[in-house]
């Protein structure tokens, strides 16, 4: 299941929480721009020709960005990168992207703009701590929440995570459905349906 890129004109009408007939007379005249599938009088509408739609009418897009939570995930052990990013495509809500250091981890931030990153705190190059301190040292990146992980189990230093802007905490094991309910809970979104 992938974030759709195009719609039919129901699915449109169903996002904009408007009549079929609406997005069709909008179509014929020209304001929500489509094309139609060759051969046949189907109506398509591309995602941002949509969007652009919304805005102008003012209606809101939530419906349309709801789609998937852009998840980067941040681990040197590609081992358990590949697992991390299983449990989340499983859930099938997720944007995923991956890096294996602190530096890669910070250009991802930057470039991918996730809504949760998934941190491993001891990183080759910096340490977790600093990564969450670059992200909230960024006042664009405010709404991004971090997932700290770790196998390291001093209280103080979970304190300090969460003081440089981690949003939670998870201990080295654990298991994958686990992390994929903590990072719904941190999300706000309703667990998916495992199928």
């Amino acid at each position: 299941m992938t974030t759709k890129t195009v719609f039919t004109t129901g699915e449109a009408a169903k996002i904009c929480k408007v009549s079929q007939q609406t997005i069709i007379r909008c179509f014929d005249n020209g304001s929500l721009k489509g094309f139609r599938v060759p051969g046949s009088k189907f109506r398509r509408i591309p995602r941002d020709q949509l969007f652009l739609f919304m805005k102008d009418n003012g209606i809101p897009t939530d419906a349309l960005e709801s789609g998937k939570k852009k998840l980067l995930i941040v681990d040197d052990d590609q081992d358990l990168v590949d697992l991390m990013q299983d449990g989340f495509e499983r859930d099938g809500r997720f944007d995923i992207r991956t890096a294996n250091n602190g530096f890669d981890a910070g250009m991802g931030v930057k470039e991918f703009r996730p809504d949760l990153v998934v941190l491993d705190v001891m990183l080759p190059d910096i340490n977790g701590k600093e990564v969450c301190q670059r992200v909230r040292n960024d006042p664009s990146m405010d709404t991004v929440k971090i997932l700290c992980i770790s196998g390291m189990v001093e209280h103080s230093k979970v304190d300090g995570l969460k003081a440089a802007g981690a949003n939670d905490f998870m201990q080295k094991p654990f298991a994958i459905d686990d992390l994929v309910s903590r990072a719904c809970d941190l999300l706000d979104i309703e667990r998916g349906v495992m199928g």
